[in-house]
């Protein structure tokens, strides 16, 4: 596998030239400046792409060229929005990077309620609470129908019985205005601004902003939302085919329906359905293992075993479910995505594919450095030398020749 990292561009508080002394061979980065919907030009491409070559390293992968929310819902404007992308994916191959890692989930791109959530071992991880979520879709979003739908929840893949709305009661006997703001913060504007996303941290009216989001995607079902997606890889992938892009989306984060939106990439039907609606090479899977392992409707090894064909971009990390259903970061080494399995299952079966740690936890000083939320320095760093020992490990059972860079040999 191709070591990566996701950068956020020259803004960002994470150096390429730290990025080298830590064995990193590919950048994923993207844009982060162009407005969604607008045409990323090659001599903008090219500037970044240099920049990066500089320091030893190439643009692996782009994460992510944005989906615009029209594109989504499928609304008047999308077949323009949609030739945009056509042409920034011919730039883009012009300029000698082929892999588009984006997503097509509604509104919100990520959710986790704690980005702080403490372990044991005195570091912090991204957390996921159901009754918190509920309290925020209710009584802060107050989204029509939200406390029906929380009234008959079941946690997905699991067995067991919540009351949500009572927990849901108890938050709201002891919820302050700062405990509020902070779940605004962390659901909708921590998580998004910095990924290209719909909110920002410096919008004045997150909610209403939010609110007016959601209201887009009134009377969009499951099934629309997969003809959207079908509209949407059809109409691009002649381009795919003649510059050689390969499209690779990424599960929804977590991996079921959220705030009376539909989500479409959160198990291996949905996988089965996507892959053969277009059944191209150049329509794949950015397989996350985190995304996939925070449902405990999934099995990721084996789901790796099936997809590692259509696979073209791969995202190691792992996801700890608590007996009530609420999920957190794991352990790269932990969780329950069996990271040691899946890379001999990509090593067999796709070798060569550009892998990222992805989320990591914040640890030491990490906390004071303002990293964006789940991209830590030192924690990333960390679970990328475990990785490192994962990969010199297979490769050895495998008989491949694993290359440290950045020593004499």
């Amino acid at each position: 596998m191709e070591k990566t990292w996701r950068w956020f561009g020259k803004k960002d508080k994470i150096t390429l030239a730290m990025l080298k002394q830590i064995g990193v061979e590919g950048i994923v980065t993207a844009l982060h400046d162009v407005p969604n919907g607008e045409v990323w030009t090659r001599e903008m491409i090219r500037d970044l792409r240099e920049y990066i070559e500089g320091f030893g390293m190439r643009w692996s992968v782009v994460e992510s060229l944005p989906v615009c929310e029209s594109i989504k819902y499928g609304g008047p404007d999308r077949d323009v929005l949609i030739e945009n992308y056509k042409e920034s994916l011919r730039n883009l191959s012009a300029e000698g990077i082929h892999t588009i890692c984006y997503n097509f989930m509604p509104v919100l791109d990520w959710a986790r309620t704690d980005l702080e959530h403490p372990n044991p071992n005195g570091t912090t991880n991204l957390y996921f609470s159901y009754s918190e979520f509920a309290y925020f879709d209710i009584y802060i979003a107050g989204r029509e129908g939200a406390r029906e739908e929380w009234a008959s929840f079941k946690v997905p893949g699991l067995d067991v019985k919540r009351d949500i709305l009572a927990e849901v009661e108890e938050l709201r006997a002891k919820m302050t205005p700062e405990m509020e703001h902070k779940l605004v913060e962390n659901i909708i504007v921590r998580t998004q601004g910095f990924v290209s996303g719909n909110i920002r941290e410096d919008d004045e009216h997150p909610i209403e902003l939010f609110r007016q989001l959601l209201s887009l995607y009134d009377g969009i079902t499951k099934e629309q939302l997969r003809e959207n997606m079908r509209y949407f890889l059809e109409a691009i992938m002649p381009v795919c085919e003649e510059c050689g892009m390969n499209m690779c989306v990424h599960p929804d984060d977590p991996p079921f329906p959220v705030l009376g939106l539909p989500r479409i990439v959160t198990s291996a039907e949905d996988i089965n359905w996507f892959l053969s609606a277009v059944d191209n090479p150049h329509n794949g899977l950015t397989f996350c293992a985190g995304s996939l392992s925070a449902g405990a409707q999934n099995d990721v090894v084996e789901m790796a075993r099936r997809y590692a064909s259509r696979t073209h971009f791969v995202h190691l990390r792992s996801c700890h479910i608590f007996e009530n259903g609420d999920f957190t970061e794991a352990s790269h080494l932990g969780g329950r995505a069996d990271i040691i399995e899946l890379v001999r299952i990509f090593e067999k079966e796709n070798p060569g594919l550009p892998m990222r740690v992805d989320h990591g936890m914040t640890m030491f000083d990490d906390a004071s450095k303002g990293y964006n939320a789940g991209y830590s320095f030192l924690g990333r760093m960390f679970a990328m030398g475990q990785v490192q020992g994962i990969l010199a490990t297979v490769d050895r059972e495998l008989g491949i020749e694993y290359k440290q860079t950045g020593f004499y040999e």
